[in-house]
């Protein structure tokens, strides 16, 4: 059975028989793809589509996880969303699961990345434990550019609230082997997620939160293209960046609501 196509058909509340109608195909085939068959692949295209998700969360393939040779030519752009909040819970999840490297993630404040996913920060560490190397990189509360931004969105200090009150779901990661948590005091132009060779790039615009903003799904396809400079980017933010020290700083001992 694909539980993952059961699970996205009832998050967007499309039932069989209309998902074999965007496909122009009999809703016995569709029960089928629900039974674990993998449709052709221009269904496979057709139905990623239809629902907004990544076709090889549906259907992963053996080399999904693996690195293209050097040099390779191809696609990098997997696709694009017109916000944060169109990108499904379950591609979240699915790649942070997946991931086998590296799990890599630059924000001010990332609120959502926890609240929409209580168990991040376990799921994270369970990553680190199989070898994954996780690096979280988020706004300096006390910092300037954090400033800046709070005022640029016309939430002031806001931002830094918001920024302290993340940073408290990931106070167990900082005894974790694996897992580093820094500080950045840099103009973001670009929230970064980065699993492996798929990269999500969250562009900001001047005035609005991220979350109001579009969201690029990329995977790596050849060096120096867009994935190379944003992860390039990362580095150079994470390199810059200090270590959180929580006990020093006088973070909130609790999370949000």
């Amino acid at each position: 059975m694909n539980e993952r196509l059961h699970s996205v058909l009832a998050q967007r509340g499309v039932t069989p028989e209309l998902l074999a109608e965007a496909c122009e195909v009999d809703p016995k085939t569709v029960g089928r793809w629900l039974g674990g068959r993998i449709p052709h692949p221009r269904h496979r295209h057709r139905v990623a589509q239809h629902l907004r998700v990544e076709e090889t969360f549906l259907w992963p393939a053996p080399q999904a996880l693996s690195r293209p040779a050097a040099g390779a030519q191809g696609t990098e752009l997997l696709g694009t969303y017109p916000n944060r909040a169109s990108v499904p819970r379950e591609t979240w999840l699915g790649l942070l699961q997946q991931a086998q490297e590296q799990i890599d993630v630059l924000v001010f404040s990332g609120t959502f990345f926890a609240q929409s996913n209580p168990h991040v920060a376990r799921m994270l560490a369970a990553r680190a434990a199989d070898g994954v190397r996780v690096r979280l990189c988020f706004g300096d509360p006390s910092g300037q550019a954090v400033t800046i931004r709070g005022r640029e969105e016309g939430i002031g200090d806001t931002l830094a609230a918001k920024i302290r009150a993340s940073l408290t779901y990931y106070r167990s990661l900082l005894t974790v082997t694996g897992c580093e948590v820094r500080l950045h005091d840099t103009t973001l132009y670009t929230s970064l997620f980065r699993y492996d060779d798929t990269l999500l790039a969250n562009p900001h615009i001047y005035g609005q939160p991220a979350s109001a903003n579009p969201v690029l799904h990329l995977k790596w396809a050849e060096t120096n293209g867009w994935f190379d400079t944003y992860a390039h980017s990362f580095d150079a933010v994470w390199a810059g960046a200090r270590p959180w020290t929580p006990d020093h700083e006088g973070t909130a001992a609790h999370g949000q609501d």
